[in-house]
């Protein structure tokens, strides 16, 4: 059968609202004039005007956060401990084998920006698109947070996982997740405003805390969502190995075996 591809992640980009400000990548774009004589260094003898066109290599400099650009979040990312009271695990010491996984995407999209999701609103979900969640499938929650990627209110946009609804698939074996938002939980924006009238703590980075009681991944910043049916996919999305890390950026896709 031919293989379709969706690929689900951002491009790492400067100069746009994709992080806050303290956050923010910076890329450094050297060109191949500004580096022929760099490459003519390495040579003793060589002139720049010996090399083709005159040219050097292209290459970048970046200066970024593991949490930049689509990325795979680890369990050490969320807290010192895992799976009640075990020392949570890094970035490079992810199972392979959670990251490779048939995908479920739950349309959340209606929910208001800042909307807390309850177990029932998955529940309701999965009934609506008829999918029998199973143990390490990858749920990915599309919300309306991806059409205003790199714009001002990207950070306030679309609705957040709560902590029992990241429980309730964690205890039926999902161990990795993923959002089309900045984060995984609601925007902090909106999470300041509930605190600050109920001040309530626990309802701060509540999903992310579920991994407290049993630890799980996430991926953030993803895209393309909406190209994606409910689920008949498979999700590949292996983070890049950084010692001791609480994250890596990773090229999520969907891959597609269609019929003839």
């Amino acid at each position: 059968m031919p293989r379709r591809i969706v690929d689900l992640s951002v491009a790492l980009e400067a100069d746009i609202a994709s992080d806050p400000p303290p956050m923010l990548p910076k890329i450094d774009y050297f060109d191949h004039g500004q580096t022929a004589g760099q490459m003519a260094g390495f040579f003793p003898g060589l002139s720049v005007d010996q090399l083709p066109n005159g040219e050097g290599w292209a290459v970048e400099q970046l200066s970024v956060s593991t949490h930049n650009g689509t990325h795979l979040d680890a369990p050490w990312h969320f807290a010192s401990t895992m799976d009640g009271g075990k020392r949570a695990i890094t970035i490079d010491e992810v199972p392979l084998e959670w990251c490779f996984n048939p995908g479920v995407k739950l349309d959340f999209c209606e929910f208001e920006d800042g909307y807390v999701v309850s177990p029932a609103d998955v529940e309701a979900e999965l009934a609506r698109i008829g999918h029998d969640l199973k143990p390490l499938d990858i749920v990915l929650v599309n919300t309306s947070a991806s059409a205003a990627y790199g714009a001002p209110d990207y950070l306030t946009r679309g609705c957040g996982m709560g902590r029992e609804a990241t429980l309730w698939l964690l205890e039926r074996g999902v161990r990795v997740t993923g959002t089309d938002a900045w984060s995984w939980d609601a925007p902090f924006l909106h999470t300041a405003r509930r605190f600050a009238e109920t001040g309530d703590p626990s309802i701060i980075w509540e999903g992310h805390r579920a991994s407290l009681e049993i630890g799980y991944c996430h991926i953030e910043k993803l895209a393309n969502l909406d190209q994606l049916p409910a689920d008949g996919f498979t999700v590949s999305c292996f983070p890049f190995k950084i010692k001791a890390a609480s994250a890596g950026f990773t090229r999520a896709v969907a891959i597609f075996e269609d019929a003839d």
